[in-house]
């Protein structure tokens, strides 16, 4: 009987220093960070096809209302010809203004979890943004050949308000007809993590 309640008080005090641990576990959890201004591993969004194809991008600040420098990258799998002419659509939510001073087409080294993605030269391009904002046209100097990874830097203020902004990339290729084609979207998310 003495053993039993022995026992007894045992698991009562392991089970009170286990609450303990765990109650001093919970304040010790660090605080969410901040998310990476890359895509995410696990993307609620349906498989590439010819409506949708997801496309690589880098950001330096996810955060609403605050300075960013965006890399929209173009890889040589996204694209099978030459580009005579790349615009890429601005979401109308997108609230800031862009500027073409502040957007450049350049060659890219993309990032990898050791070496941060940037351009590694310019590539002598006419940049035009149309007057609603909606749209960012730019029209290389010559044809940008296939086989290289190539990327538009736009520097901006975040918009004031946090989302999920699709943009998407048409190019024009050389040829007797002048047609855009779809080439595919970067899916960027703005956070609401702080104020500004």
């Amino acid at each position: 009987m003495a053993r039993l309640q022995r026992l007894a008080v045992s698991a009562a005090t392991l089970i009170g220093v286990t609450g303990a641990v765990l109650a001093g576990a919970e304040t010790l959890q660090p605080k969410n960070a901040l998310a990476q201004g890359t895509p995410s591993i696990l993307e609620f969004r349906w498989e590439d096809n010819k409506d949708y194809r997801k496309l690589y991008y880098f950001t330096t600040n996810t955060v609403r209302g605050q300075r960013a420098e965006y890399y929209f990258v173009l890889k040589p799998k996204d694209r099978k010809t030459a580009i005579l002419k790349l615009a890429i659509s601005v979401p109308k939510t997108f609230e800031t203004t862009i500027t073409p001073s502040n957007v450049k087409l350049c060659y890219m080294k993309a990032g990898s979890f050791t070496k941060r993605t940037r351009c590694e030269s310019d590539i002598p391009a006419t940049v035009e943004v149309t007057p609603d904002g909606r749209s960012i046209e730019i029209f290389p100097d010559t044809p940008v050949p296939v086989g290289k990874t190539i990327g538009v830097y736009v520097n901006v203020i975040n918009p004031p308000s946090a989302g999920m902004f699709q943009f998407n990339a048409l190019a024009q290729a050389p040829g007797a007809v002048p047609i855009s084609g779809y080439l595919g979207s970067w899916l960027i998310q703005v956070d609401a993590s702080e104020s500004f």
